[in-house]
């Protein structure tokens, strides 16, 4: 095994240890707002004991009552756990059914992942907006859903995407296999950058008051 595949189950096996103690937490200490309890072990999924730590100083505090900062990193991670979702759900899907554009599995990767984080992204958002707003029609919650995710989903995608870009086609002579550990290190990287590209935009989105303070 070379040291990146040794990097990278490293780096996985922390993560998924780290996901097992959030979950074990959020059952114990149920969030206030529902959704966060499949955010936070989703977010710590893929950022690991990064996450973990974040979770401990941000996540247990609840809903409100919190730095500006820390508001925006919990809504970032709201989005951002529908944008992993679609990315670790979708990947699967590409590779069994072998779905290929141009000649690579990248480019079909990029949309069956955006079709699926938006659907589950869209799903999140009306999780945390229904239960605050209980007379509001379905069909209103959906266009304020949509209206509060679409930027912040755009925005992690182009970092995630632009770094799997470079996965692909730059830093590796062979790009690594979705069934070996070194993809799914690379898919934590790129999920974390897609976070960092998203943070500035859900700080404009909830200071605008288009997204609810988590």
């Amino acid at each position: 095994m070379d040291t990146i595949s040794i990097i990278a189950v490293v780096s996985l096996a922390a993560a998924f240890l780290s996901t097992a103690i959030v979950i074990v937490d959020v059952r114990r200490n149920p969030q206030p707002m529902m959704v966060m309890n499949i955010v936070w072990p989703l977010t710590v999924l893929y950022s690991g004991p990064l996450g973990l730590f974040f979770y401990y100083y941000i996540g247990r505090k609840g809903h409100g009552d919190k730095p500006m900062w820390q508001s925006t990193v919990a809504s970032t991670s709201h989005c951002g756990a529908g944008c992993a979702l679609g990315d670790m759900v979708g990947i699967p899907i590409v590779v069994a059914l072998g779905w290929t554009i141009a000649g690579t599995r990248l480019f079909a990767d990029y949309i069956v992942e955006f079709i699926l984080a938006y659907t589950f992204g869209i799903f999140f958002q009306l999780a945390s907006i229904l239960p605050m707003h209980e007379h509001m029609s379905k069909s209103y919650a959906v266009k304020q859903a949509a209206k509060a995710d679409t930027l912040s989903l755009v925005a992690y995608q182009i970092g995630m995407f632009g770094f799997m870009a470079l996965v692909h086609f730059v830093f590796f002579a062979t790009p690594p296999s979705p069934a070996g550990p070194t993809f799914w290190f690379m898919m934590q990287i790129a999920m974390v950058i897609g976070f960092l590209t998203s943070y500035p935009v859900n700080w404009w989105l909830v200071d605008k008051g288009i997204k609810h303070a988590m």
